[in-house]
């Protein structure tokens, strides 16, 4: 499968997508959202990626739309951003809802729609010279790609209004400080220390992350007694795996387990 906006690996059950616009902060355009979009689908299709690494190329992990492509189609500019960003939350929807792990690893100063993909991550690690800001409303946008959903159940609603509304930048430390993303790392280590978080990921139970992951995100959605009857429903089906069987043979054996995510 070729791509022409991003690179795409796999190896060791492990997916990495890297945003490879460099020469313009890997900005969204329509042909990034349509190749993330498949990229995604093929990590939730194939069954032998267990974890996803996404990154960005160049100095920056994205900086948001690429207001340049904006401005060419500006006549038709309305109908244009109709058409694509059914592929870009279609790629958010299926990453957030898909078994595998999502780990974000980001740095440089990440904007718009950089901030919007992160948040739909499952775990971000940030470089420690990272800045965010959300940057929407300073061009006279809106913010799309999931981040009013997201950012308010990071970090509060009165924060998300903030950033949003004033385009507030904070560093690596004080995303830390609200939620924003869960490591800062030395900006040499990011990389590598988010290489390694992914494969010890793809190496856990796969079925298990998955379903956790979607009553985690539905949890705010829901009253207690549907939570919970989703809960019973999903660690019942947990119990049919192959994984739960070599989890509780490792316990007893007292060893580590080896999970195929099955």
């Amino acid at each position: 499968m070729e791509y022409n906006t991003l690179l795409f690996e796999h190896k060791d059950q492990l997916a990495h997508i890297t945003l490879n616009r460099p020469e313009i902060g890997n900005a969204l355009n329509d042909v990034l959202t349509e190749e993330l979009q498949r990229a995604i689908i093929e990590c939730d299709e194939n069954e032998d990626i267990r974890a996803v690494l996404l990154s960005g190329a160049g100095k920056v992990f994205s900086v948001g739309g690429d207001l340049t492509y904006f401005a060419e189609y500006a006549p038709v500019l309305s109908r244009e951003i109709k058409r694509f960003i059914v592929q870009l939350h279609g790629a958010i929807a299926r990453m957030a809802r898909m078994q595998a792990p999502v780990v974000a690893a980001v740095h440089g100063n990440i904007a718009g729609f950089g901030i919007s993909l992160m948040a739909a991550s499952d775990i971000t690690l940030a470089a420690e010279s990272a800045t965010f800001t959300m940057a929407y409303t300073s061009v006279g946008l809106s913010p799309d790609g999931s981040s009013t959903y997201f950012l308010p159940r990071l970090v509060g609603m009165k924060r998300a209004l903030e950033l949003t509304l004033t385009n507030r930048r904070l560093s690596a430390q004080e995303a830390l400080e609200w939620g924003l993303v869960n490591q800062v790392v030395p900006d040499e280590q990011l990389i590598e220390d988010a290489q390694a978080l992914t494969a010890k990921l793809a190496a856990g139970p796969t079925q298990a992350f998955g379903t956790a992951k979607r009553l985690l995100r539905a949890s705010l959605e829901r009253t207690l007694e549907t939570q919970m009857e989703y809960e019973a429903e999903g660690i019942a089906a947990m119990t049919k795996t192959e994984d739960f069987i070599e989890g509780v043979s490792a316990f007893l054996q007292k060893r580590p387990p080896e999970y195929k995510g099955k």
